[in-house]
């Protein structure tokens, strides 16, 4: 049974690190590093995704109590000792949420038509940082709380007495310090769904065309509570059970996106679990791929070294109007069955923001 800590004690250091901008940089600006370390986590047993210890903290970009517009520019996740320095192994890494109350931030943005999800990032194992590309950032304010939630998970050693907990670094630039204008993004996601109960369907969709859509959903079985009732009635979960062999899942995600309007996404980053070979993003509506992010495996362990990702600054466009498909391929080559999941976090242009 997972361990969850509510209530951790004071484990937060704010370390305000100053890095002048590299040459490539145009905006001449300083960014800042907030550190924040979590509870100490004791491994001493099997842990697969999403079971085992982990805590949620409440953070804070600044405390000095002035209220001014912040970007955030990188997020980064590490696991480390309980001292906070030294290195351990990334293996242990479950997951790194980063969530926002989005009701309020809305109100903030002055957003009309954008309505995304509270999470703003989530590191897992095999991809443990995300830096957007020069000029882009999250717009945020300096009075906004965050909800920072940690795990843990332990797939390869069965006898260990481990004790570990997660760095995190949170990058980000006053919008004060700035020559230049920063190009906002928000954050959409797509995620695979598979089907618990009644007909093989696709998420909210009453009859799909097998040519549009593609093969439909395989069907699942619930490895968690994470259960989505589509508009005709019909369960689906977003964390489902691999059998031994090669499977791939198709979800058609266009409702899951959300686009407001056209744009052009500048960072992909993607949560898969050990098993995975590719998760690919399909825009159906022209026939082409969008993005495939490629899963390396330990090659000597159970386990995700690193998957792929994409970023630029140029950005592809996305279309309000285009149909998307979400593929995700796992390849189960051990002889019992193993959890899943495929998520697609997307930072996009955000046409709405306006400075308060």
């Amino acid at each position: 049974m997972a361990k969850k800590i509510m209530n951790p004690i004071a484990v937060v250091i704010i370390a305000l690190v100053f890095i002048l901008g590299s040459g490539k940089t145009t905006q001449a600006e300083k960014s800042e590093t907030l550190e924040v370390l979590s509870e100490t986590y004791a491994i001493d047993r099997i842990y697969r995704s999403m079971t085992g210890p982990q805590s949620t903290q409440e953070i804070r970009l600044v405390e000095d109590g002035q209220q001014e517009l912040l970007w955030i520019t990188g997020f980064r996740a590490e696991m480390v000792a309980p001292d906070g320095t030294t290195r351990v192994s990334q293996e242990f890494m479950c997951h790194s949420n980063l969530d926002i109350n989005m009701d309020k931030h809305k109100k903030r943005m002055g957003w009309q038509n954008i309505n995304p999800s509270t999470r703003l990032f989530t590191l897992s194992q095999g991809q443990y940082e995300v830096r957007f590309p020069n000029g882009f950032g999250i717009p945020v304010y300096s009075d906004e709380a965050f909800s920072l939630t940690t795990q843990v998970l332990n797939l390869n050693h069965e006898d260990g007495q481990i004790q570990l907990r997660h760095k995190i670094s949170l990058e980000f630039i006053r919008d004060a310090d700035l020559k230049e204008t920063m190009k906002p993004l928000f954050s959409t996601a797509a995620y695979g769904l598979t089907l618990l109960e009644g007909e093989d369907a696709y998420f909210n969709v009453a009859k799909p065309d097998p040519e549009t859509h593609g093969p439909g959903c395989l069907i699942g079985q619930n490895a968690s509570d994470h259960i989505y009732r589509d508009h005709f009635r019909r369960k689906f979960t977003g964390h489902w059970v691999v059998k031994p062999g090669r499977e791939v899942n198709r979800t058609l995600v266009t409702k899951l996106l959300r686009l407001p309007f056209d744009t052009t996404v500048h960072y992909i980053a993607v949560h898969l679990h050990p098993f995975a070979e590719s998760l690919e993003l399909r825009d159906l509506t022209t026939g082409k791929t969008v993005f495939q992010s490629e899963a390396h495996w330990f090659e000597d362990r159970i386990g995700l070294d690193r998957v792929t990702y994409f970023s630029t600054e140029d950005g592809i466009e996305l279309y309000k109007d285009h149909e998307y498909e979400l593929v995700s391929t796992y390849n189960n080559t051990s002889d019992e069955d193993q959890d899943s999941m495929a998520v697609m976090f997307l930072y996009v242009l955000d046409k709405e923001f306006k400075k308060q």
